[in-house]
């Protein structure tokens, strides 16, 4: 894990890409919270950029629309993933692989608690948004195989990669599912390597002490 961890870091972004970032994590948080306070229905762009003070111009150039905002961004780049499972020692299992590979993604969601736990209430009361959730969705889960293939050296179309991709996301939305349950009070990591311990044993049958 120590070699995943210490992979070299991306270009340092400059003061206008960072503007940029920062516009766009403050117009995510105001959607989320507009629409928590308000329903999805009653919150409109012009309200979202009025609550960052940029124009709903401004709001179009980083967004298709309300429903883009909400779900937010890709937590881990096609590229990073691939790169980050590479430097896992190789003969490493692919589920014990996939646990530093992802550990970014999941400090970031610890980081943003508070707006993930929105994120997560806004999405179960807003059924309209699972369009937006599941295309999103399927193509995270595309890059995903991609990078499981490169990792485990099969083509993309074969069925491990499939199989292991659509495994490991069921177990990784049941982690944040348990991680929201209890409020946030629960490390996420903890959830995860707990969801992932299942896939790990093969399915084993759970003994007393694990149920």
């Amino acid at each position: 894990m120590n070699d995943v961890e210490a992979l070299p870091a991306h270009r340092t972004p400059g003061r206008r890409d960072r503007k940029k970032q920062q516009t766009r994590s403050a117009l995510i948080a105001a959607a989320l919270r507009l629409v928590d306070e308000r329903g999805l229905e009653r919150v409109t762009v012009e309200e979202i950029s009025a609550a960052v003070d940029v124009s709903p111009r401004t709001f179009f150039n980083y967004f298709a629309g309300k429903d883009d905002a909400l779900i937010g961004d890709p937590l881990i780049e096609p590229a990073e993933m691939r790169a980050r499972l590479a430097a896992v020692p190789a003969g490493t299992p692919v589920i014990a692989a996939l646990l530093p590979a992802l550990a970014p993604a999941i400090a970031q969601i610890q980081a943003e608690r508070e707006l993930w736990l929105i994120r997560m209430r806004v999405i179960e009361q807003n059924p309209g948004l699972l369009p937006t959730l599941m295309a999103r969705g399927a193509v995270a889960e595309q890059q995903f195989v991609a990078a499981l293939a490169e990792r485990v050296g099969t083509p993309a179309s074969s069925v491990f990669p499939q199989v292991v991709a659509a495994a490991t996301g069921a177990a990784f939305r049941i982690a944040m599912m348990r991680w929201c349950a209890a409020d946030g009070r629960l490390p996420l990591a903890d959830c995860v390597h707990e969801a992932f311990g299942v896939l790990a044993t093969g399915l084993a049958h759970p003994t007393n002490e694990e149920v």
